[in-house]
């Protein structure tokens, strides 16, 4: 039997992650208090009644929630089939889709009201689930449909024995990609958006990506990049990983990280099953 934990930070979207979940053929519950996943993993485990189980616990539990971490390692010392799914997003975002939706934060009486403090003090409460997760989602950019999507290709990918590589480009001055695993700043590299003919094009474009790595600097860094993921990547399959996440952030977005990110899937997808690229914000303008 195969099963998920899907907790997070209040208002980051596990309501929609759990209906996916559910459309993908999981027994979904929510909002279960964590000893309770035991009982219910124990009165399961051998039966074919049920195949994957989805649960979701947060800070909704109250006291019961701060037996999670202990629940999880005690599924993982018991050799569970067990993903833990993480989902955050900024606080900006999280107090817009409060407002939004005129709901209330489930800390909202303890803290008077005062919803930063509230997301402050979740987060606090959400750090050491958050250490041992499998997956982590930020959802900060990602529209409803969008974190359908990811949801479900990161579950399908689960059901395969090899390890997904999952390679993005960013803008800085968009904000940071948190969800990565490895970032890499390639702002040290010359810009074309310099460069008046180049500058409306992007790093999918051949004269953008051939102007970025003319220069000697660029060559370098891409070697050593190879080589250290030649490196790294065994040693997360070997610690059993099952999703690692590779980010590329130059100033938009567009030319250097998209460059980069497309050269380092091409790399990689010679040796590897299963390698995803996107590029975050690559139709920014602003």
């Amino acid at each position: 039997m195969k099963f998920v934990i899907v907790t997070g930070v209040s208002g980051s979207g596990k309501s929609t992650v759990v209906n996916v979940l559910e459309d993908m053929g999981y027994y979904c519950i929510d909002n279960m208090p964590p000893e309770l996943i035991l009982k219910f993993a124990d009165i399961t485990t051998g039966t074919n009644a049920i195949e994957k189980v989805a649960f979701v616990t947060d800070i909704r539990g109250g006291n019961f929630f701060s037996h999670l971490y202990d629940t999880i390692k005690q599924l993982q010392k018991e050799h569970m089939n067990l993903k833990v799914l993480f989902l955050d997003a900024s606080d900006e975002v999280i107090i817009r889709r409060y407002k939004q939706t005129r709901r209330k934060h489930p800390l909202d009486v303890q803290m008077k009201g005062n919803i930063s403090k509230a997301i402050h003090v979740e987060r606090d409460m959400l750090a050491n689930v958050k250490g041992i997760s499998d997956y982590f989602i930020d959802s900060s950019f990602l529209s409803a449909n969008q974190l359908r999507e990811k949801v479900k290709n990161m579950f399908l990918a689960a059901d395969d024995e090899f390890m997904q590589i999952d390679i993005t480009s960013f803008g800085f001055k968009y904000g940071p990609m948190r969800e990565a695993d490895l970032v890499f700043d390639v702002r040290c590299l010359p810009n074309p958006y310099y460069v008046d003919e180049l500058r409306p094009k992007t790093g999918l474009c051949t004269e953008v990506s051939s102007y970025v790595m003319k220069f000697e600097q660029s060559v370098q860094l891409k070697q050593k990049l190879e080589d250290l993921m030649d490196f790294l990547i065994p040693l997360y399959k070997k610690e059993g990983k099952s999703q690692l996440i590779i980010a590329f952030g130059c100033t938009g977005g567009k030319h250097r990280s998209v460059t980069f990110a497309e050269n380092m899937m091409k790399y990689l997808s010679e040796k590897y099953h299963k390698v995803r690229i996107s590029h975050r914000d690559i139709n920014k303008y602003t």
